[in-house]
């Protein structure tokens, strides 16, 4: 079982992101949150039932990936948008980046099928 579920932290104490999606999806929880979309106690308990949810990665590395599992079936369950809407902007983003050239930002105006 994994040691810990928390947010991995620097020694600092700050928030550690090894990606920008990362920080991005972090960010997006918060200000939905403080917009009044879903209670703190409602985030909670969507994250940790993607957290100790059975076949997470032994090292935590798929934490942010719970996260946005998390974050979209919170959403979805208050009805911010659907299953279907949300897989078709995932697949935008998907196409997206797959037509980015390295080193530049994607956009989703880079989706061919736009």
């Amino acid at each position: 079982m994994l040691a810990s579920a928390e947010l991995p932290k620097s020694a600092e104490g700050d928030p550690v992101f090894a990606e920008p999606w990362q920080a991005t999806v972090f960010a997006m929880t918060i200000r939905l949150h403080e917009q009044g979309v879903f209670s703190w106690s409602e985030w909670a308990e969507a994250l940790s039932a993607e957290l100790y949810r059975p076949g997470r990665k032994a090292d935590a590395s798929d934490y942010y990936d719970c996260w946005v599992a998390a974050l979209s079936r919170l959403v979805t369950e208050l009805s911010i948008t659907s299953g279907r809407e949300l897989d078709a902007l995932t697949r935008r983003w998907q196409r997206a980046a797959e037509a980015t050239p390295h080193g530049r930002p994607i956009v989703i105006e880079n989706d061919p099928l736009r």
